[in-house]
């Protein structure tokens, strides 16, 4: 039986919000608490684990909590249970840490720190004893009006029971069956996001990028300017990349017309 490695997890400690003046001189001193201040103290709450909100962010380290700060705990029998309350600040212990693998755009799978595939069995419980993904370890989380439920292959949505244990038996999401997955992973940025397809990577994938998409040729081959790409460099320097480029593609475009 695989051992859980440690993890270690530091306390945070929040400042109390501070009280904004009635003064109208100093209403310019105040800012307005945003949705990703909100998120980000909602994670400090939580150790750093985060609250996902699609099905997308569902990979890697994750662990599934019903409730405020108790995590579905793995058990060595390949049960699973509710965990103790953990205190603000903290994040799951290590036997409620899972791993998530995306099975296709809808479904994912779930592995517990044992090493075993996250199922259900023939009556409705929840276990983690399978080496490989069938068709009971797979799990669809519902994302509906701000609430998650995750739906197990035996069309009944995760719960805890009056005994604390993980259970499939309902065929309806309510109050019971709403739960947070919570994510370790570092989001970050892409620095693409705001860049057009055709603007991304080096100087030369540009280029070939515009041949790609406003050159056409009977023989289906592209035709690259061979000159100093020095040029581009420049360009882009001077801001007039798009120019360059286009002067670079209208030249090969006279040399095979206008020979």
């Amino acid at each position: 039986m695989a051992e859980y490695e440690k993890v270690r997890v530091k306390k945070l400690c929040l400042k109390g919000e501070k009280v904004k003046s009635k003064k109208r001189k100093h209403k310019k001193h105040g800012r307005n608490e945003t949705d990703s201040e909100t998120k980000d103290i909602d994670a400090l709450q939580h150790g750093g684990w985060w609250k996902v909100k699609s099905i997308t962010e569902i990979t890697g380290t994750v662990a599934i909590e019903f409730g405020n700060h108790t995590y579905v705990k793995a058990l060595d029998n390949g049960l699973f249970t509710l965990g103790a309350p953990h205190d603000e600040g903290e994040g799951p212990s290590p036997e409620e840490i899972l791993t998530a693998f995306p099975v296709n755009e809808t479904k994912i799978a779930l592995k517990s720190g044992y090493g075993k595939y996250i199922g259900v069995d023939k009556k409705g419980v929840v276990v983690g004893r399978s080496d490989a993904v069938g068709a009971m370890e797979q799990w669809e989380p519902i994302f509906q009006d701000g609430k998650l439920a995750i739906l197990g292959n035996n069309g009944c949505f995760m719960s805890i029971s009056d005994e604390e244990d993980a259970v499939c038996q309902s065929k309806t999401a309510g109050a019971g069956e709403y739960l947070s997955l919570r994510s370790m992973i570092q989001k970050i940025d892409d620095p693409y996001k705001d860049v057009p397809l055709e603007e991304q990577g080096s100087l030369s994938q540009i280029e070939v990028n515009y041949v790609r998409k406003f050159q056409k040729f009977q023989d289906k081959k592209l035709r690259i300017n061979s000159g100093d790409r020095a040029q581009l460099e420049e360009a882009k320097t001077q801001g007039i990349l798009h120019e360059t480029l286009l002067d670079r593609r209208s030249k090969m475009k006279s040399d095979r017309y206008c020979k």
